[in-house]
C-alpha cells in the first residue's frame, strides 16, 4: 500500500512533520533552474541500499548520472554533484569534489594522497593561509615542505627525493601576480614520473583561483588536481564560502573519502547559489572586470606617485610573454585577469608602507567605488595590504625574499565603471602625497 494513502490515519502534528512521502513534482527535468535540496540525510528503502551507498562513496562520475546512492550530505548530495559537474566541464577535467572553503579544498588536495613521511615541494609564493598550512601544520603531520622559485621551471628538480609525492603550484601567485610556465614545469614532472611506478608518481596541485577556468586551463598541460576557492570569482558576489578540487576520476574516491572523514562539506544551498548565480555568470563578469583592470593599471602606471604596477596585461609586466601563452579565455583571447599589485613612491620601503596604510585608511573613510577588505573576484572592487593582512603569516624578511614589497597594495577589480575606481584612487593618492617621504 502507498504510504501516502495511509497518512490520514496519523495525527495532524505528525503529518505536518512528514507531509507526503513522495511527490511527482520533485523531478529535475521540470526545472529551468535546478532546485535546492536541503536534506542532510536521505531515505533508504533497505539496509542493503544504505550499505551500497557507503561502499560506493566517490564512485559516481559525470558520465553515469543517476547511479548515486545518496545516504548522508557529507558523502554527497544533488546540489554539490550538479556544481561539481559544471566545474569539471569548465576546467576540462573528468570530475570535481566540493568543500566548505578554499582552504578545505587545499587541505584535501594536498593530504589525500600522502603517506606518513611524504614530502611536498611548493612554489615560494602562495596564498598566506596555504603558507601557514605548509609551515605550521604539515611538519606536525610528519611531512617536509620545501619551497623553491618555480619561475625557474627546473628549480624543483634538485629537491626531488624518493619521498616526494606532490608539487604545489599557484599562478598567478597571490599577491605578486608572478606567473609560472606550466608547460615547462609539467615537462620536468613528466620526465621524473616516467621512471616511477603509479603509486610513486609526483602529483601536481595547482591553485587556479586568481585566473579562474575562464582565464587559464592547467589541465591542458597535464596538471593533476586544480584547486579553487569558490568564494572568489566563481561565486562572484561575495556572499558565500566554498572550495573545490577538479581532477580525474581515479582521484575522486580519495578526495570524497577525505571529505567524509575530515568534514568540510559544502552546504547544499551554497552549492546551489554558486551554480545558479556564480558559475553561470562567470563569462559575463570577467570581461568587464578585465577591461576595468587594464584601464586602472594603465592609469596607475602613468601616475607620478606610483613606483611600479604589476598586471599581466601590461607590456611592462616582467613575464608578459608567459602571460600571453598561459592566460587565455574560453575563446582563446588574452585574459590577463582582474588582479593588480602596485607600490607607491617613497624614500624607502618603510615609508612606502606608511603611505600605503594611509592611502587605504583614506579609501576606507572616503571612497565610494573601492572597499578596504580582503578577498577578491567580487563584483565590487576591493583593496588590501597583503603584508599585514592576507600574507601576515610570512615574516617581513620572507615577504621581501618572495618579491613582496613592504608597501605593496593588492587591488581586486570589480564591475563598477573604471573611471569611478580611478576617481577614488586619484583622490587617495593626492590625499597621502605628504607621506611619500616620512
Amino acid at each position: 500500500m502507498d504510504k501516502n494513502d495511509n497518512r490520514k490515519n496519523y495525527s495532524l502534528s505528525t503529518r505536518l512533520l512528514y507531509g507526503k512521502m513522495q511527490t511527482q513534482a520533485w523531478d529535475y527535468t521540470h526545472h529551468v533552474v535546478p532546485p535546492i535540496t536541503m536534506s542532510s540525510t536521505f531515505r533508504l528503502n533497505s539496509p542493503q541500499r544504505g550499505a551500497e551507498g557507503f561502499s560506493a562513496i566517490g564512485q559516481r562520475y559525470p558520465d553515469d548520472p543517476g547511479e548515486q546512492t545518496y545516504v548522508y550530505g557529507r558523502m554527497g548530495e544533488p546540489n554539490n554533484d550538479m556544481l561539481s559537474d559544471v566545474l569539471a566541464e569548465a576546467e576540462g577535467k573528468e570530475c570535481a569534489v566540493t568543500y566548505a572553503t578554499g582552504m578545505a579544498a587545499i587541505n584535501a588536495a594536498v593530504l589525500f594522497s600522502l603517506q606518513a613521511t611524504s614530502e611536498v615541494i611548493s612554489h615560494k609564493t602562495v596564498y598566506g593561509c596555504t603558507y601557514s598550512f605548509f609551515t605550521n601544520w604539515m611538519p606536525r603531520m610528519g611531512h617536509k615542505v620545501t619551497f623553491c622559485d618555480l619561475s625557474n621551471p627546473k628549480s624543483f628538480v634538485e629537491h626531488v627525493t624518493d619521498r616526494t609525492r606532490l608539487l604545489y603550484l599557484e599562478s598567478p601567485a597571490n599577491p605578486t601576480l608572478e606567473l609560472l610556465d606550466l608547460e615547462a614545469i609539467m615537462a620536468e614532472v613528466k620526465k621524473i614520473n616516467a621512471s616511477r611506478g603509479e603509486d610513486d608518481k609526483i602529483l601536481t596541485v595547482m591553485d587556479n583561483t586568481f585566473a579562474t577556468p575562464f582565464g587559464q586551463n592547467p589541465a591542458k598541460y597535464g596538471v593533476d588536481l586544480i584547486v579553487h576557492s569558490l568564494t572568489k570569482a566563481l561565486s562572484g558576489f561575495g556572499t558565500v564560502l566554498g572550495g573545490a578540487v577538479v581532477t580525474d576520476k581515479k582521484y575522486k574516491n580519495g578526495l570524497t573519502l577525505f571529505r567524509k572523514d575530515f568534514g568540510g562539506s559544502l552546504c547544499p544551498s551554497t552549492a546551489w547559489n554558486i551554480l545558479a548565480h556564480g558559475v553561470s555568470t562567470l563569462s559575463l563578469r570577467l570581461p568587464k572586470q578585465q577591461a576595468n583592470a587594464m584601464k586602472v593599471a594603465e592609469y596607475l602606471e602613468a601616475h607620478p606617485d606610483v613606483e611600479r604596477v604589476y598586471y599581466p596585461g601590461l607590456k611592462s609586466f616582467p613575464q608578459y610573454d608567459i602571460a600571453q601563452r598561459m592566460l587565455r579565455d574560453f575563446n582563446g583571447n588574452f585574459a590577463p585577469g582582474f588582479m593588480l599589485y602596485f607600490t607607491l613612491k617613497a624614500e624607502d620601503g618603510d615609508a612606502s608602507k606608511v603611505r600605503g596604510e594611509k592611502m587605504m585608511t583614506y579609501v576606507a573613510d572616503n571612497a565610494y567605488a573601492i572597499t578596504l577588505a580582503v578577498s577578491l573576484g567580487q563584483i565590487r572592487t576591493l583593496i588590501e595590504h597583503p603584508g599585514s593582512m592576507t600574507h601576515a603569516s610570512y615574516s617581513a624578511e620572507e615577504q621581501i625574499k618572495i618579491g613582496m614589497h613592504p608597501g605593496g597594495i593588492r587591488l581586486a577589480i570589480g564591475i563598477e565603471e573604471a573611471d569611478d575606481i580611478i576617481k577614488d584612487l586619484d583622490e587617495a593618492l593626492i590625499a597621502t602625497r605628504e607621506f611619500a617621504n616620512t
